[in-house]
């Protein structure tokens, strides 16, 4: 079967009941393993089924059942409850006409990946104001807060009211604003964070359904609070959604079904060894890769399998992937992605998904959610959970109680990264795990690192910067597949600002959350290679050196399923 015949030549439009274009181009149904995943969701009515809230379609363990069922409120986002949208307008309207000039949001993963999205995609409207997101305890990254914010509005994002990164921050945020009318809180109800909002007297205090996990919450207040801020169209945000989900609704054929098939491609390959899924974005949509990788990464990593989503890796050439690759091309407004066409004409499953234009995003974000619950009822997990992610944070807790310096934390350590690369077998991946400041210099230099690793080993690699991926990707890394060998880049911090209220300061914090990390893979038996990276050149050629030392693994060719 030849790539173009696998992948369906013909392009085929698929049109909602309005007429427009639903974002989804290549049809891959040609593809044996997603047709079968497709009959399989089929089989069960999964469409039917999820709409409904009938939990038993992931699980006839009735503890998950219930799991699952406490995670469905952000199938009630499209269209959302009536009395968000004016809220949000006269927050907005507040604002603009306030002596601000800047919105900081502080937040982990789901929290923050969505806002940043809308920030980096559609920027600030002509009443909105410039909105950054601050996710790293790392001391260079709280430097960014430790200075006058009286212009400033702070945005204090966690759905728990107690994530120890937003913590920190928003208490150093909180002293250098000069009255709490310059915060707002969006979290669950009844949290502390909530209470302390209420009780000191903040701009707003936004409460999120309970029921709503923090990666699937991108159409709820915790992304549509910041896109009223931007002055990015909710209205927009929330309509575009509205036309994928009628796209995406019970009673239409799966294979009409851009959401279903979407689902069927991911977890259908994955169970047939493509499990890496490689996004290929659009320039302007590279920070929707990094929601998307979070999203999948940490729904269906878990119980030894997964899809793990490749986020951020320059296109090579086909001969650099293997056979455990499966590409999602992510268009804007139908322009091809530079580089995909060589993979398709290789072999390789290519799924073209087009983002019609950037008032579609609404549409993008619930379509992916939709296929991630989809592919988790077809990889049978439960795609709302995160069993592994405690682990780094107890041991990180249990450092600081007995720690309250970054010296007394230790050094980072340092070792020949040769053996690990050497492990790597065909279907593995490469993990670099950096703690360190993620500026656009380390950013291009690990970049170039990883694309080098690629092509002589043949390995698909990801990037992600601590503590920030431990919301992201760390859950895959410790609960999914055992075939992850990780490259850890760590420098050794020292000062930065104190954080209220704790007896240690960021520094210690990054390291304690570094070490903790580090354990925790460790305890699951995962390949570790702790690089030190003061020197970050210096760290990068020792990598470089050892990677010429390593004969590359046997290398599937990437042929066609």
């Amino acid at each position: 079967m030849t790539a173009s015949a696998s992948l369906g030549s013909t392009r085929r439009a698929l049109v909602d009941p309005p007429g427009r274009p639903i974002p989804m181009s290549h049809d891959p149904r040609a593809l044996p393993p997603v047709r079968a995943a497709l009959d399989a969701l089929a089989e069960r009515d999964a469409v039917r089924r999820l709409h409904e809230r009938d939990t038993s379609v992931f699980s006839a363990d009735p503890t998950v059942q219930d799991a699952v069922g406490d995670r469905l409120g952000w199938l009630d986002c499209v269209p959302p409850p009536p009395e968000w949208l004016p809220r949000l307008r006269a927050l907005a309207d507040d604002v603009a006409d306030a002596p601000l000039d800047e919105v900081i949001l502080l937040g982990m993963g789901g929290s923050s990946l969505a806002p940043e999205v809308l920030a980096r995609v559609l920027g600030p409207g002509p009443r909105g104001l410039p909105l950054t997101v601050c996710d790293s305890t790392h001391p260079e990254a709280a430097a960014a807060l430790d200075r006058d914010l009286s212009r400033a509005l702070v945005i204090v994002a966690s759905k728990s009211g107690t994530t120890a990164e937003t913590a920190a921050l928003g208490a150093l945020a909180a002293e250098r604003v000069p009255d709490p009318s310059h915060l707002v809180a969006i979290t669950d109800p009844g949290t502390v964070l909530a209470a302390q909002a209420r009780d000191e007297g903040w701009r707003e205090v936004f409460l999120n359904p309970a029921d709503i996990g923090g990666r699937f919450a991108a159409l709820s207040l915790v992304g549509m609070v910041p896109a009223a801020l931007l002055d990015a169209g909710p209205e927009t945000l929330w309509t575009s959604a509205g036309r994928l989900a009628q796209a995406s609704a019970p009673g239409r054929e799966l294979p009409e079904d851009p959401s279903a098939v979407l689902g069927a491609f991911m977890a259908g390959l994955a169970r047939e060894g493509r499990d890496k899924l490689t996004l290929l974005t659009h320039p302007r949509l590279a920070s929707l890769g990094d929601w998307v990788e979070q999203l999948v990464a940490e729904s269906t990593g878990k119980h030894g399998q997964g899809v793990v989503p490749v986020v951020g890796e320059p296109v090579g050439p086909p001969e650099a992937y293997g056979a455990d690759r499966a590409v999602v091309e992510v268009r804007l407004g139908g322009e091809p992605v530079e580089g995909v066409a060589a993979l398709a004409e290789a072999g390789i499953p290519v799924l073209t998904v087009d983002v019609a234009g950037t008032d579609e995003l609404g549409a993008a974000f619930l379509q992916w959610e939709l296929a991630t619950a989809y592919a988790g009822m077809l990889l049978e997990v439960n795609p709302f959970d995160e069993p592994d992610v405690n682990a780094s944070k107890a041991n990180t807790k249990a450092l600081l109680a007995e720690l309250s310096t970054p010296e007394a934390i230790g050094e980072p350590e340092d070792v020949d990264p040769t053996e690990a690369l050497a492990s790597l077998r065909p279907g593995d991946y490469l993990a670099l795990q950096a703690y360190l400041p993620q500026d656009e210099a380390t950013v291009a230099a690990l970049t170039d690192l990883r694309a080098a690793l690629r092509d002589q080993l043949g390995v698909a690699t990801t990037l992600g910067f601590g503590p920030r991926f431990l919301h992201s990707t760390g859950q895959l890394h410790k609960g999914g597949p055992s075939t992850v060998v990780v490259l850890r880049l760590a420098d050794a911090p020292t000062g930065g600002p104190p954080i209220p209220g704790q007896a240690y300061d960021f520094a210690t914090l990054v390291r304690a959350q570094a070490a903790g990390d580090l354990q925790a893979l460790r305890d699951r038996g995962r390949r570790v290679a702790p690089v030190r990276a003061d020197d970050l050149e210096a760290a990068c050629q020792r990598i470089r050196a050892a990677l010429a030392a390593v004969d590359p693994p046997p290398h599937d060719a990437a042929d066609t399923p």
